[in-house]
Formats: C-alpha cells, structure tokens, sequence
C-alpha cells in the first residue's frame, strides 16, 4: 500500500471548525458516506475542536481519508502539546472534567466512533486517534503479523507532499520505504511517487535491490533520499539498506538502535556499493523511520507505553513534538507481533 497524505487543520479559535467540518463533509460524502456517519463525524470534530479550543496548546487536527476497497473510512488525529491527562481512561467517562463542563466530550466521541485511542503525557501532549467506517469492518480471527502506519503531512500551503511511504504485508515478509523528495512541491512529489511506483514491481526481499532500481527510475527527476527495510518472518530478523538523511531507529523495551544510511541521492550519486545492516528482532519491537522534514532528536523511547497503542499514536507523537513545519514532514511505524 501507499499511505495517502494528513491534512493538517490548526485550532486556534472556533472559527477554524466551520472549516473543518465542511472539508470533513465533502470527503464523506465523496467516499459515499450515510447522512447519519457524517453527522456522527460533524460531533466528533466540533468535541474535538472545543477541547482544543479550551484546554490545549498548539492544536491541531490531522485528517485523512482511508481509502479501503472493504471498508473505507476516514481517519482524525487530535495532537496537542499539552498540557495533558493523567488519567486519559478516567477522562473518557461521563461527568469527568476538569473545566467546569459536563464532562460529555470524550464519552460520545468513544461512542461514535469506530475506532478510538487516546494518549497522553502530562506536561508535554496528547494524541487522540480516531477513525469512522463508512461500513464497519468485519473482524477477522486471525492476528495479524505486523501493524504498520505512517503520517505524511505536506509543508504548510504546499501541496502534494514530497514525502512518500510504501509497505507491503505478506505471511513471509514485511516490506517498506520511506522517501523524501528533494525540496517539496510538484517536482520532489514526482520524484517519490516514481520511488513507491518502483517499489510496488520488486519481487526480492533486498532493500539495496529495491534502491538500485529506484536510483535508476529516478534518473531525470529532482531526485531523492530513501530507506528500504524489509522483515522476514521466517529468520525474524530486519534487514535495512539506506541512501541519504531518512533517519530509522530500532526500538525495544530499555533500548534503542539506530541505523546510518549512507550518502548519496537516488536519481544521481549512489555509493558504489550499498552496505544492508541486519538487526535481530526482539519481542515488543518497532522499527521508526522520519524525514528530515522531522527534526533528528527524536526517540521513542520518550513515549512511554505508546508502544502498546496504534502505530499511528507514536507516529503523531514524533510529528507533533518535533515536526519542523517548513518542509514535508513523514513518520513511518512498524510493530511487529
């Protein structure tokens, strides 16, 4: 799959949720959304908005669609940076508020709802993950083997996004790519979208492989920097293979590792030999790529238990507290179970 892009709204005051709400509108009804859904959504947008509007920092809402043939659905990321909750499973209960409300807010967007997961850290943020169905999915007995999300915002009044992400899930292999574009705008998204286009005809589990041969697609275009990593079910190991400043970062419980790309841009100067790096896997792992468009301090092992939530809750996490905003902006998270 190619994630498809966040849509990011600021909340300062309520006069951004007008906005808000008629792009929501017009994405659910293009989707073929009921009437009753997109009134579900209108609720969900003006509770998360007036939370925004009245207890929290720098918020924003990040929007996509979820395009599944299935079962499509449209997904809301709540993001502030603070001041937090202490206690989000208390918070989420009727009558609980801490602002003299009614305390309903969080309750009916746990009601409405298909999906929702809220995250918080006192002092610093918090993340609310919510996502409608058109159709609500109908649930599978099987586990699956990885959970895999990424959050692609463009540079603020540009569009489309020179970031782009590609991951494929088989029952041998999980395969992924995150690319930057150089600059951001039309010519560094031509230059990705041709990346994730390569990326979909390789058949190999070889990340210097998959990079040789988007390094040759790319010849003509503005060109850019990528990390391909691939997980075998069967060694149960990564295997990772990188050409310019997309940083990745292997995390576990009491330990990080990073893995170096090495220089160059694809579509002009490869290195003469790409170097794979192979990392064991470890039981509640997760694998992190960022684009510069994030700045490099980044960690997750500063989100304590989000680990345990949707990938996308740690990818909203990184974004928020260090997305630059000046240029595109990607996080890319795989857990594997």
């Amino acid at each position: 799959m190619t994630d498809s892009l966040h849509r990011s709204y600021p909340v300062v005051d309520r006069s951004y949720v007008s906005i808000i709400k008629r792009d929501v509108r017009a994405l659910a009804k293009e989707m073929d959304f009921p009437l009753n859904k997109i009134s579900e959504l209108d609720i969900i947008i003006a509770e998360l908005s007036s939370n925004l509007v009245k207890y929290a920092q720098a918020g924003e809402l990040l929007i996509r669609a979820l395009p599944d043939a299935g079962s499509p659905g449209i997904e809301i990321i709540s993001a502030d940076s603070g001041p937090g909750m202490i206690d989000t499973n208390r918070m989420m209960m009727d009558g609980v508020s801490t602002g003299g409300s009614l305390g309903q807010g969080l309750g009916a967007i746990g009601r409405l709802a298909d999906f929702f997961q809220l995250y918080s850290l006192p002092g610093r943020l918090t993340i609310g993950l919510i996502r409608v169905f058109r159709k609500m999915p109908v649930p599978t007995p099987i586990t699956p083997l990885a959970g895999v999300q990424a959050l692609l915002v463009s540079k603020v009044d540009q569009t489309p996004c020179g970031d782009g992400f590609y991951c494929k899930l088989t029952s041998t292999a999980l395969r992924m790519f995150l690319g930057d574009g150089l600059g951001h705008g039309p010519a560094a998204h031509q230059a990705v979208e041709q990346a994730t286009r390569t990326m979909a005809r390789q058949n190999e589990n070889s990340p210097a492989g998959w990079l040789t041969a988007i390094h040759r697609a790319a010849i003509g275009t503005r060109g850019l920097v990528g990390t391909a990593a691939v997980f075998d079910f069967g060694s149960r190991k990564w295997t990772v293979c990188g050409v310019g400043n997309i940083r990745t970062q292997l995390y576990g419980q009491g330990y990080t590792k990073s893995y170096a790309a090495q220089n160059g841009i694809l579509g002009y100067n490869m290195p003469r030999t790409l170097q794979e790096q192979e990392l064991p896997y470890e039981p509640g792992q997760c694998l992190a790529m960022a684009s510069d468009g994030i700045q490099s301090r980044w960690n997750p092992a500063r989100y304590p238990n989000a680990i345990r939530f949707d990938p996308m809750v740690l990818a909203a996490a990184i974004y928020k507290e260090y997305g630059r905003q000046n240029d595109d902006m990607s996080v890319a998270i795989a857990r594997i179970y």
